[in-house]
């Protein structure tokens, strides 16, 4: 490999790019993957957090309703309050002495769902929450009950609104992804430590993995913008589409 860094670059990218590629390949479907799942569990999540105590429920009823929302508020401050990469650990390594050995590319795009759909799960509930309330007492006027009322009326319109954070936990995805190293997944940042430690320079190797991973996020953030602008949603990526709505803060960074 050549002193020079410049050389050096030019010479990783010549012998190694498709080894960075399968990386960010891998990188690209974890981020998708998890955020697709983590965006239906999501919407699990938050349904549940917001059922409507009724004045003709049973017992059981009150009983499940109370059970359901205690199971989903757990759920969200679980995910949200401890790092991805230890929850990938535990999930990965659990899962090992219970069930036996499993792909390590499986067990990251579970860690990546359920740990977006907590997130997610909280976008989605503020969402909810900034429609007219009076829009779910017209659907209950009608005989609509709770599941068809988020099904057919405010899930359509909540989504709309909540599509630019939900684009932004992808782009956050695609980044979070780096920290599956720890369970051998073989996405961009492992690939880019495996070729670091082959000639022992650090600088060119993650020189060329910090462009890819800000050329991947920079079009993601292009497209999803576009995509913003064609539903009419008047935002950019990542920031609420209106002062009143009470979005929740996105996640930090793990580096």
């Amino acid at each position: 490999m050549p002193v020079g860094f410049l050389e050096g670059v030019g010479y990783l990218l010549e012998h190694y790019w498709p080894l960075f590629l399968r990386g960010l390949g891998t990188t690209l479907l974890l981020a998708a993957l998890g955020t697709i799942f983590g965006f239906i569990l999501g919407m699990g999540l938050a349904t549940l957090h917001l059922i409507p105590k009724s004045p003709q429920e049973t017992r059981l009823q009150q009983v499940g309703r109370l059970l359901a929302k205690g199971f989903s508020r757990l759920y969200i401050q679980i995910f949200r309050g401890t790092p991805m990469m230890v929850q990938a650990i535990i999930i990965y390594y659990g899962a090992m002495r219970l069930w036996g050995s499993w792909p390590a590319l499986l067990a990251g795009i579970v860690v990546v769902s359920l740990n977006t759909a907590a997130y997610i799960a909280e976008i989605i509930r503020a969402g909810i929450n900034a429609i007219d309330k009076g829009q779910h007492e017209a659907a209950r006027s009608l005989g609509l009950t709770y599941g068809q009322t988020m099904r057919r009326i405010i899930l359509p319109q909540a989504i709309k609104n909540v599509i630019p954070s939900i684009g932004n936990e992808f782009i956050v995805n695609v980044k979070d992804t780096s920290v599956l190293n720890v369970i051998a997944v073989t996405e961009l940042f492992y690939n880019s430590t495996s070729i670091s430690m082959t000639f022992y320079r650090q600088f060119e190797v993650f020189f060329i993995t910090s462009v890819l991973y800000f050329i991947i996020t920079l079009l993601a953030t292009a497209f999803l913008n576009g995509v913003d602008r064609r539903l009419g949603v008047r935002s950019v990526v990542g920031i609420p589409t209106s002062a009143t709505v009470p979005f929740p803060t996105h996640r930090e960074d793990p580096q």
